[in-house]
């Protein structure tokens, strides 16, 4: 069996571009017309949105989804909701958004009625 020919994916400009012209569709179908699907090796078509996404980022954002479709993940609210158990959960979201990667040592400041978190490597260089 043949495999099907890799697209390169766009980037900056010619990415924005595309997304632009693409508004009334899905962000699944504009990752996919970007360059951002693969094939996996049981044939099924995988749409990598978080390269999208991240991509979107570096060349300066742009409108994802088309307005009123209704489907899609979610997306960093910048809130978050203490558990049952009492536990604070910050997801991978915001990591990534703080560069943070696995055994990064935070910092928790208590305020009056937020917390902040900082890098405690980042604090040393200040």
């Amino acid at each position: 069996m043949a495999k099907p020919k890799q697209v390169t994916p766009l980037t900056g400009e010619a990415l924005l571009l595309k997304v632009k012209e693409l508004e009334h569709l899905s962000k699944e179908e504009k990752a996919k017309a970007c360059g951002y699907a693969t094939v996996t090796k049981n044939n099924q078509a995988r749409v990598n949105l978080m390269k999208f996404y991240n991509a979107l980022m570096e060349a300066d954002g742009g409108i994802l989804e088309a307005k009123g479709s209704g489907k899609g993940g979610r997306s960093a609210s910048y809130r978050v909701s203490v558990q049952k158990n009492g536990n604070l959960l910050i997801g991978s979201a915001y990591t990534q958004i703080m560069g943070l990667k696995a055994g990064d040592e935070l910092e928790i400041r208590l305020g009056r009625k937020h917390i902040h978190l900082r890098q405690v490597d980042a604090e040393d260089e200040e």
